[in-house]
């Protein structure tokens, strides 16, 4: 059985570790916003910068010149600013997911002991439930490995089309616009 000081133990674990994910979550936050302030802030000077281009265009072909110049920049830090965002994204879920999975392998072993020591003390005749019992708990962490493997390979999927997306929008960006006559 748990003593009180298990018990205490447990909790003042879990609470540490909710604290450090709270930390986690304020950082990734935190990145985000910086994210956007500079991305905000980048826009808002190129805005300033285009709008004087533009207004010192004396005709028509120069302007088509100018908006087809500032296509390609624009699809580039659009795929920057994704792959910066994905970064994030990803950096703190991953922290979550590191910090899961050791809650998850610390619960499992408390409760793997829990389970032999009351194997240990079960009385004669009850090997059956135990080993039962033992089964249902190691079909239980396949079952979570299994879970954790196929949200690793969706996760490295989601990375690879980010990546494909940022390179289609660059390489259509680079490609010449066709002039109407």
């Amino acid at each position: 059985m748990l003593t009180a000081d298990q018990i205490i133990a447990a909790q003042k674990a879990n609470m540490e570790t909710l604290f450090g994910l709270t930390e986690k979550a304020f950082a990734g936050v935190e990145k985000l916003i910086d994210l956007n302030l500079q991305a905000s802030k980048a826009a808002l000077a190129e805005s300033a910068e285009q709008a004087q281009a533009m207004l010192a265009v004396k005709d028509a072909q120069e302007l088509l010149a100018l908006q087809a110049g500032l296509m390609q920049p624009l699809a580039d830090k659009a795929a920057a600013y994704s792959r910066h965002l994905y970064d994030i994204a990803s950096g703190t879920a991953g922290e979550f997911t590191k910090a899961a999975e050791g809650q998850a392998a610390d619960a499992q072993k408390k409760f793997m002991d829990v389970v032999d020591n009351a194997a240990k003390n079960a009385p004669a005749g009850s090997e059956t439930a135990v080993a039962m019992m033992k089964s249902a708990v190691a079909a239980a962490n396949n079952a979570a490995e299994s879970v954790q493997k196929v949200v690793k390979q969706a996760s490295e999927m989601v990375e690879s089309n980010v990546n494909t997306l940022a390179a289609t929008a660059a390489s259509a960006a680079k490609r010449p616009v066709a002039k109407k006559r």
